[in-house]
């Protein structure tokens, strides 16, 4: 999930622009000049946001997305409020269903009472574990619906776009089980690492002695095999890097083929079990073999009992986020602190306000977009877009490592470009999911109701290219290959982002950064693997590439050579997808911003020239203050760069931060002209 903004251009005020002077944009207080620009950028245009704003208990990291999303959640909240004190609701309004939901999910009382405990006990089925011969009936019996309610398998299934035949969707199959998410964590033998697991065996054990009543020898023995399963599927698993291989992630077999080659799994029993017809199934997609093949091993070698606890364990992991206190604190304390460093659970109604987000985020998002989203922005937004695409294609014109067959055919892929800002054109139907007042069943009845609706609407269907993978009300934003789109949700349309107040200098380089960042994924090295109808195939001249490759090696060395910690390295092949993301961003809205000013220059602002304030709206958007334990946690699983090396990072590579701030050679974060990155 990529994070992205919006553009804005000269018309950015809440009136006509002749009529009022648009503000700078730029909060000095945000500044630290007890830095200078060319020794650390970031410090200096942050540093004072930084010591504004410190790290709660409640955070591992604080940053400008948070500040919006703490808006948001506001926002949300009201709306939610204003719901539930409606008189006479209707049953099985989408306004009842938000509010009892919400309710659920704030009742202290029942959580922690008898309808919570009874909750989990009709839901895990496992008044019998332990005795003879029940292990194998529960897996028979109980475990066929825990996968229809959405517990974590030893493989993960989900519909989605063919990637070479976008049109169609087609069922995936690719690894997963981990309850720890990554395969380092299994694997690494750093101290750090060393302690998460320990952190994470204490938890299953903690978890089960609580919420099960197991005595330590049967917690132990959940413990151990939970382990050792899930470290096995690590150990066949790709780490996030190679995930990152379109290609190689992409293994098609006929349905008679999947079953021959994975003879070890009943896949007509597994697809009838989550309401699939194995009859209907042509072909799937497997998207890492070796995982899979080592989930046969696992299914063959390990005893029923081991089995039964591996799935017991992750039903009632998921389990633990909706039932009592006490079993929500055991989690945070593995997932919250032990992985991030967080001291301090969000209070209860942020999380009652994420699971209604979670359960039925597009109907909250309709009422979101009703009050704070009107149609007007959502069309002058639409217009903004378009200015960054003409910068787009100027900047493709210009680059001498394309050639003029693959320039045309990029531009062809620019100018198909399907463009979603704000809200969907047609919004989810929930008339058939039932929303009552506890939480787990809640929670698991909008679960299956996913997995229906995915299987109703996509199975041996074409894609649906108005469906949004991102509710309206979301502080983020993406680019989707397949459908090669760039959706901007109306939630991050807003300060410190987009200002309506602010004038171009401030808007480019915030949220015209982020845009132009969303339409270079098209373009880096995963999304220039896809053509302009979104599939997975070689469209550039094979001297391109090349050359492509080699320039890109520069931005990946790079960054391989940042040092986020005194111990650690960024990982610069992870990231790379993002830093050139970052880096076309950073210079197709320049070149947007230079079109903007052409016929009517801006004038210096407090000390500042319009060329500053770009780059000084740029590093604010990344400012943030985030604890050690979370930096290891993101360079093992984030795509992203952290924020201090989106702009230390970045800058270095643009002429025109040297030229806005008069760098020289003579200043710590110079970088020879022939060692930049040259892409966009």
């Amino acid at each position: 999930m990529t994070v992205v903004a919006t553009a804005a251009l000269a018309a950015c005020s809440t009136g006509k622009v002749e009529d009022a002077k648009l503000a700078s944009g730029i909060d000095l207080n945000n500044l630290d000049t007890t830095y200078k620009a060319g020794t650390d950028f970031y410090m200096y245009a942050t540093g004072g946001w930084q010591k504004a704003n410190p790290l709660t208990a409640e955070y591992s990291r604080y940053g400008s997305f948070d500040v919006l999303q703490e808006n948001n959640n506001k926002q949300l909240k009201a709306i939610i409020d204003s719901v539930s004190a409606l008189k006479d609701v209707k049953p099985g309004s989408i306004e009842q269903k938000i509010a009892s939901l919400y309710k659920s999910a704030m009742d202290s009382t029942k959580l922690n009472g008898k309808s919570s405990a009874d909750a989990l006990a009709k839901f895990l089925e496992n008044q019998d574990y332990g005795t003879p011969g029940a292990a194998q009936k529960w897996i028979d019996k109980v475990w066929p619906r825990l996968q229809r309610q959405g517990v974590e398998d030893l493989f993960g299934t989900y519909i989605g776009a063919d990637e070479k035949d976008s049109k169609n969707n087609i069922i995936n199959i690719m690894q997963g089980g981990l309850s720890m998410g990554q395969k380092e964590y299994y694997i690494d033998q750093d101290p750090a690492t060393a302690a998460i697991r320990e952190a994470f065996k204490k938890y299953v054990a903690d978890l089960c002695k609580h919420a099960l009543s197991f005595d330590d020898a049967k917690a132990a023995t959940v413990m151990n095999d939970v382990m050792r399963i899930e470290t096995r599927l690590a150990k066949a698993s790709k780490s996030m890097t190679e995930l990152r291989d379109p290609e190689a992630n992409y293994n098609k077999f006929a349905y008679a083929e999947l079953k021959q080659q994975f003879a070890g799994i009943d896949w007509d029993a597994y697809f009838g079990i989550v309401g699939i017809n194995a009859n209907d199934v042509k072909s799937v997609v497997v998207g890492q073999p070796d995982a899979i093949h080592e989930v046969e091993k696992v299914l063959k070698e390990e005893k029923a009992e081991a089995l039964q606890n591996y799935y017991l364990w992750h039903a009632l992991d998921m389990a633990s986020n909706y039932i009592d206190d006490q079993s929500r604190a055991l989690s945070f304390a593995f997932y919250g602190t032990a992985m991030t460093g967080k001291t301090e659970d969000k209070p209860r109604w942020k999380r009652a306000v994420s699971s209604v987000e979670s359960g039925v985020g597009e109907a909250l998002g309709q009422l979101y977009v009703a009050r704070f989203f009107p149609p007007a922005a959502k069309e002058r937004m639409e217009k903004l877009v378009k200015n960054l695409q003409v910068a787009l294609a100027q900047r493709i014109d210009v680059q001498d490592w394309m050639t003029d067959e693959t320039k045309k055919v990029a531009k062809d892929k620019l100018d198909a470009f399907y463009v979603k800002v704000g809200y969907p054109n047609k919004w989810k139907d929930y008339s058939d999911l039932t929303i009552g007042d506890v939480y787990l069943d809640n929670m698991l009845a909008c679960n299956e109701w996913s997995i229906k609706q995915m299987i109703k609407e996509k199975f041996n269907k074409p894609v649906d290219k108005d469906e949004w993978h991102m509710t309206p009300q979301t502080v983020n934003a993406y680019y989707n290959p397949t459908t090669n789109e760039i959706c901007f949700p109306a939630g991050i349309l807003q300060p410190p982002f987009f200002d309506m107040q602010a004038d171009d200098a401030f808007n480019y380089g915030a949220i015209g950064v982020v845009i132009g960042h969303e339409m270079t994924h098209g373009f880096d090295d995963q999304g220039s693997m896809y053509d302009k109808d979104g599939n997975l195939r070689e469209w550039w001249k094979p001297e391109d590439t090349e050359r492509f490759t080699q320039r890109i090696q520069v931005m990946r060395e790079f960054h391989d050579s940042i040092l986020v910690l005194p111990d650690l390295h960024a990982n610069g092949s992870l990231t790379l997808g993002e830093n050139m993301a970052d880096h076309g961003g950073l210079m197709v809205s320049f070149t947007a911003f230079q079109n903007a000013i052409q016929d009517a220059p801006l004038d210096t602002i407090d000390g500042f020239s319009p060329q500053q304030r770009f780059f000084l709206a740029y590093a604010n958007v990344w400012g943030q203050n985030i604890l050690d334990t979370e930096i290891r946690r993101r360079v093992k699983s984030d795509p992203h760069q952290l924020g201090m090396w989106r702009v230390n990072g970045q800058l270095p590579h643009i002429d025109a931060w040297y030229e806005a701030f008069h760098i020289t050679e003579k200043d710590p974060m110079f970088v020879p002209k022939d060692k930049r990155v040259t892409i966009w």
